[in-house]
């Protein structure tokens, strides 16, 4: 399959639905510590959206096909687990920058087997929800900062992080 048309890079900052929600997919804040939960919940809608017959169709030659969102959630699921538990280990934690557009590229997400990708999908959604479930306490107020200086905590990271799998849902129609 040759390389699709890449879709204009995403600039928006979307730090604001941590506080605000999300118009486009009606997102609203919720309490973090649901947030194992909803991103469990999230696995069936995305198997089922990774095994429909038009998974690896664009809707618009600029706009993922239900597989390249999915590879994407997959991506996200593994870099936000992997945050939390840096912000877990170290108060103040740094992220090295994850320029998501590039990594679609060079992981020809296009190319990918939509039955893999959800099986990777799963396991790194359960990998993360279990990191999540160990947050307790004061343990949800660690700091961590991206590479463009935006500030999280725990708390804020969770509900940041379950946006975008959520808003990606509905972006496929799940």
């Amino acid at each position: 399959m040759s390389e699709p048309s890449a879709p204009p890079p995403e600039d928006r900052d979307w730090t604001y639905v941590i506080a605000q929600g999300c118009s486009e997919c009606g997102f609203t804040p919720f309490d973090a510590t649901l947030a194992a939960a909803r991103l469990r919940a999230s696995v069936p809608r995305w198997r089922k959206a990774l095994a429909g017959t038009s998974a690896t169709t664009r809707p618009a030659p600029m706009v993922w096909s239900p597989l390249e969102y999915g590879c994407h959630v997959r991506d996200v699921n593994r870099t936000m687990g992997r945050r939390i538990e840096l912000m877990l280990a170290q108060d103040g934690a740094l992220f090295a920058n994850w320029d998501q557009d590039a990594t679609a590229v060079e992981d020809r997400y296009w190319a990918q087997d939509p039955a893999t990708v959800a099986d990777e999908l799963e396991v790194a959604a359960e990998q993360a929800a279990a990191t999540l479930d160990d947050v307790s306490g004061d343990a949800w107020q660690r700091r961590g900062t991206r590479s463009n200086g935006s500030q999280f905590t725990v708390e804020t990271l969770a509900v940041y992080f379950l946006h975008d799998v959520e808003h990606h849902l509905h972006d496929v129609g799940a």
